[in-house]
């Protein structure tokens, strides 16, 4: 299949590469992290320290965002010490106190649960630059994620087209809402923009538990609202593909059908969608977040400053536009490089695969 998405980050990375190899930097950001001289200097400013959150909220931190950015940063000459603190607020700490005592050039951090902003702290305190990737920071030196209001938004237009369409008045609607983790900025971001779009149709969340990216107690969250609803439920509103996979889950035990919603373009998500079991998904194609946070750190590690094109929370910042994207869209997804039909077309699915035209 075609990776046309895949493709233009390349070309793009390569031509950023060439025109930043042929124009001259301004004064470094980066400061020595210790007193030993020229050499250590010299070391940390080859060091791009990067720290992702975990395995289990999304599949694209180990398959996709970590081999892009190992072979941006590294295609450009300079070293990435990329590590995952696997849910664990103190192994991300452990991590970074890690990475900072060898010298880092630029952090690049997926905030967990707000331990990104202690060690951004750090990190200032030794003259690092940090890029906020996919989720806020306050007072980082920039952010570079998707337009996360607008995926709520699309989510949240999500359910109203799912309820239009099965004939059900989006005002009377018992729609249950599963956000994400309160303690993730994005997290906030996604309920206000789904609150937006359903709020302008009339909807109001019937049932709303607290949140979390934990698939399995997000399972358990919504049972909960199930049984407290007594199963008089018209949608669910979910903050992404996992979380509503296991929701999909509690649905199915019970044999109820109705429009939920996602976001990731996951496996289980885009299968879900052919299935009928889950109105459309958020794709975000992590190559575009990959290429811009490559580029800045690249910029930052030659001594440079980039501009950002707009500030979100005073940080400087590159947003990406999401895709709202139903079963029509999936094989889009495939032909950029980022799910394959091997994958999504499986056991019941293939039927719809060839509804579809995933091939």
């Amino acid at each position: 299949m075609k990776k046309t998405i895949l493709g233009a980050a390349t070309v793009v990375a390569a031509t950023t590469l060439l025109l930043a190899g042929c124009a001259s930097g301004g004064g470094s950001t980066t400061k020595s992290t210790s007193g030993s001289g020229g050499g250590a200097k010299a070391a940390a400013s080859k060091r791009a320290c990067v720290i992702l959150p975990d395995t289990e909220s999304s599949p694209r931190w180990e398959n996709g965002d970590r081999p892009a950015l190992q072979k941006a940063l590294t295609g450009a000459g300079f070293t990435a010490d990329i590590q995952n603190a696997h849910n664990s607020t103190t192994q991300y700490a452990t991590i970074a106190s890690a990475q900072l005592s060898k010298g880092c050039g630029v952090m690049l951090l997926v905030d967990l649960n707000g331990a990104g902003a202690q060690v951004l702290t750090k990190a200032h305190g030794q003259g690092v630059p940090v890029i906020a990737y996919d989720r806020p920071i306050q007072g980082a030196d920039y952010y570079v994620s998707f337009d996360n209001e607008k995926v709520g938004e699309l989510e949240g237009q999500m359910i109203v087209d799912g309820l239009k369409k099965e004939g059900k008045d989006p005002k009377t609607a018992k729609v249950v809402c599963m956000a994400g983790d309160p303690t993730d900025g994005n997290a906030a971001y996604f309920l206000s923009g789904a609150k937006k779009s359903m709020g302008a149709a009339g909807i109001q969340c019937a049932f709303s538990p607290k949140g979390t990216w934990d698939a399995t107690k997000s399972g358990t969250e919504f049972a909960q609202a199930y049984t407290a609803l007594k199963g008089n439920i018209d949608a669910v509103w979910t903050a992404n593909d996992a979380n509503n996979a296991a929701v999909i889950t509690v649905l199915d035990k019970y044999n109820k059908v109705v429009p939920t919603s996602g976001q990731d373009a996951s496996i289980p998500g885009l299968q879900n969608i052919l299935l009928g079991k889950q109105y459309g998904t958020v794709y975000k194609p992590y190559q575009l977040e990959a290429d811009q946070a490559s580029k800045i750190a690249i910029d930052l590690l030659k001594g440079s400053k980039p501009s950002a094109p707009t500030k979100v929370g005073g940080v400087p910042s590159f947003l990406e536009t999401p895709i709202l994207t139903t079963a029509t869209g999936v094989e889009k997804v495939v032909q950029d490089g980022n799910a394959s039909v091997a994958q999504i077309c499986t056991g019941a699915v293939k039927k719809a695969c060839d509804k579809y035209g995933v091939k």
